[in-house]
């Protein structure tokens, strides 16, 4: 019901415009001019809008908008693994898992590449990033990673190798990369559980970030943060959230109307 209620057609200025906006005001209008164009955790607002049975966008948005960006296509190899979207290094985790709660990415590719392969690459980057540790950071090994948005000692912050890298491991991270590199999300699971556990383990499971260089532990939970933990277990698990979702009878048809291929 609230994904057949939203207006997403509203969300173009007009007819003409080929990008979805995030944001209008009755009093302001678009004044705020803020584009929804990737890579990054946004595909499924595409996808939604463009499979909408009471309010779609079309379907070429899908690249005149969506993907239609000089920092969309990468192509660049990570330590050994390459990176078909998405900024350097792959950008922090979160990319790689909103959209795809639900949305299921196997067996499938756009013109760019197929999505679990680059989620793939995604995760190991960061496990293989972390284990070289080029900033020397307390705690970070093979089986200690994990960087996306999270609180860190600092603030709140989206960490991803290089500058984006201030020693904060975020369990979501690999944790939510489950389908994805299956054999490095656990092995992170048991070392977080194993090695730090009451520091950064609570009645909801593992609290949103760590900081051993300064030897910072948050206490907390947030849900935007934490949220993707399960679904994606499961989706390794079982695949439920991707079956319920796919199940839908619009999503082929959208797929179809945007160009993507089975592989």
């Amino acid at each position: 019901e609230l994904w057949e209620a939203i207006e997403w057609d509203a969300f173009q200025k007009d007819a003409d415009d080929k990008v979805i906006q995030w944001h209008w005001s009755p009093t302001k209008g678009f004044e705020l001019n803020l584009p929804v164009r990737g890579f990054n955790e946004c595909m499924i607002v595409y996808l939604l809008a463009i499979a909408s049975p009471s309010h779609p966008v079309p379907a070429s948005l899908y690249y005149d908008g969506w993907a239609n960006n000089y920092w969309y296509e990468n192509g660049n190899t990570y330590y050994g693994h390459k990176v078909w979207v998405g900024p350097e290094y792959g950008g922090p985790l979160f990319f790689m898992h909103y959209s795809f709660l639900g949305f299921d990415p196997r067996n499938k590719r756009d013109r760019f590449c197929n999505y679990f392969e680059n989620g793939r690459s995604v995760a190991l980057v960061k496990q293989a990033y972390c284990a070289e540790n080029p900033k020397g950071f307390k705690g970070y090994s093979s089986e200690v990673w994990g960087m996306t948005a999270s609180r860190n000692p600092f603030g709140y912050a989206a960490h991803a190798p290089g500058e984006a890298d201030n020693g904060t491991i975020t369990p979501t991270a690999a944790l939510s990369s489950m389908p994805y590199a299956p054999e490095a999300a656990m092995a992170a699971l048991r070392r977080f559980y194993e090695e730090y556990g009451s520091r950064i383990w609570g009645p909801f499971g593992f609290t949103d970030a760590f900081n051993p260089s300064e030897d910072w532990y948050s206490d907390g939970y947030l849900a935007i943060d934490q949220g993707t933990i399960a679904p994606m277990i499961e989706n390794h698990r079982t695949g439920l959230c991707w079956d319920k979702f796919m199940a839908n009878p619009e999503i082929q048809p959208m797929l179809d109307a945007i160009g993507w291929e089975a592989e």
